[in-house]
């Protein structure tokens, strides 16, 4: 049974605790605009450059250090016991998750309507779509970082476990998710594979909006499949959450 007056009781703690935590803080809201600025500043003689890759670093910077976050932040409340006296009372597994991420994704959202501001009114990206889809696509992605984080953290026993998880997990959807080459120009194997990770459609969905005036049906199909991600990544975070004995 979902009990909301103790799902937002646990994202009111976990607010707090964050609030305490300047570098944390720091690190979510600052480091992705620093990023899209020094990369703007890389391609400052080559704006053509910047406004074919922006987009999708749109997506993935928020989408990596929310990951990060998440999956880290998480499992330090696992190993320290906090979890496990929560889970002794009258709390479900989702209230838990969903307190979880419902304070991430408060976090997730402020941290990508910053990078958006920035990379549309301050860094010049060129946006030939709608920009109110731009800007959902990077809450979106942040969105699915916070939400994997948490599904990650169920299978990691120390944090640098979950940091591990980067190289295993995040930047193969990164190398093939369409980033460093056009999906149809890969081999088909790696194609379909690219096809099956979440990250792919963001960052189709990113350089759609771009490039096309009109949003596309593949635009808003990736919206879907990226918001569906978020869910089940959040139930199967439910169905994994146990016990640490």
């Amino acid at each position: 049974m979902f009990h909301i007056r103790m799902t937002f009781a646990t994202a009111g703690r976990i607010l707090r605790q964050l609030s305490h935590d300047p570098r944390t803080i720091a690190l979510i809201f600052v480091v992705p605009c620093v990023l899209m600025a020094l990369f703007r500043w890389l391609y400052d003689g080559n704006l053509a450059v910047f406004n074919n890759i922006a987009p999708a670093l749109l997506g993935i910077f928020p989408f990596v250090i929310m990951f990060i976050i998440a999956s880290i932040t998480t499992l330090r409340e696992r190993t320290g016991g906090t979890m496990e006296r929560l889970m002794a009372s009258p709390i479900g597994k989702l209230d838990l998750i969903l307190g979880y991420m419902i304070a991430f994704g408060l976090l997730a959202v402020i941290q990508a309507l910053l990078a958006s501001t920035l990379v549309l009114y301050g860094l010049g990206l060129e946006v030939s779509g709608p920009q109110w889809f731009l800007i959902i696509m990077a809450l979106a992605d942040a969105l699915l970082g916070t939400a994997l984080g948490l599904l990650v953290s169920a299978f990691a026993k120390t944090e640098f476990q979950a940091v591990q998880f980067m190289p295993a997990f995040i930047i193969p959807q990164i190398l093939i998710g369409g980033l460093l080459m056009p999906l149809s120009q890969m081999p088909e194997v790696l194609e379909f594979i690219a096809y099956c990770l979440p990250l792919t459609y963001a960052i189709d969905a990113l350089n759609i909006v771009v490039t096309n005036v009109d949003l596309t049906m593949e635009a808003w199909r990736d919206l879907v499949v990226v918001i569906g991600c978020v869910i089940l990544a959040i139930l199967l975070g439910a169905l994994t959450l146990r016990r640490r004995r």
